[in-house]
């Protein structure tokens, strides 16, 4: 397990490599992937996010699937990978989630790290995308339980499609293509 200063040092090492860096940050829904992506943020200059959730589509995200189809990772690569790595100006279109469709562009950060964060990003369409994978360790039915309090607590009553949906799709995309092993680096947040 790597602590957040373990995983700043990997940031600032492969940036200092590198130049520009793209961080993935995975995990189970509810496992603490904003909380980690936030402590990055605030302690590794020059770096900004891209939330998953922009990349999210609002119907196929409500139904079941083995390997989180509702994530548009091609989207993603398209839109924000490549043209960061090329260090061009680009633009994406994140998720409308009042219309259900793709709002309107806003610009791909200009930093020098950029960290994506969502469920099901460690699949074979995003292979070879990320400079450095965190895997945010938890167990399934704890980040399930976190994720449905945050929920209500946000006033949003989503436990049918956490345990039809959310949760199942975590458990099979987990089984099928074991994202914590494809992982540079896991991190668990309640250990810290």
């Amino acid at each position: 397990m790597s602590s957040l200063d373990e995983l700043v040092g990997a940031v600032e090492g492969l940036r200092a490599a590198r130049g520009r860096v793209v961080v993935g940050v995975s995990g189970f829904g509810g496992a603490g992937k904003t909380t980690l992506v936030r402590a990055l943020l605030s302690a590794v200059d020059g770096s900004a996010r891209i939330r998953g959730d922009d990349f999210l589509d609002p119907e196929r995200s409500k139904h079941r699937s083995v390997d989180w189809d509702g994530v548009d990772r091609s989207r993603l690569l398209e839109e924000v990978i490549v043209p960061f790595r090329a260090g061009r100006a680009s633009a994406y279109r994140p998720t409308d989630w009042v219309t259900g469709g793709l709002g309107d562009p806003h610009p791909v950060p200009d930093a020098a790290v950029l960290i994506v964060d969502s469920v099901g990003l460690f699949h074979p369409e995003l292979d070879g995308a990320f400079d450095l994978a965190v895997w945010v360790d938890c167990e399934l039915a704890v980040a399930t339980a976190r994720g449905k309090a945050r929920d209500r607590a946000d006033g949003n009553d989503h436990d049918r499609l956490w345990d039809e949906v959310w949760m199942p799709n975590d458990r099979d995309f987990a089984e099928r293509f074991d994202p914590r092993s494809a992982a540079d680096l896991v991190y668990r947040a309640d250990a810290h």
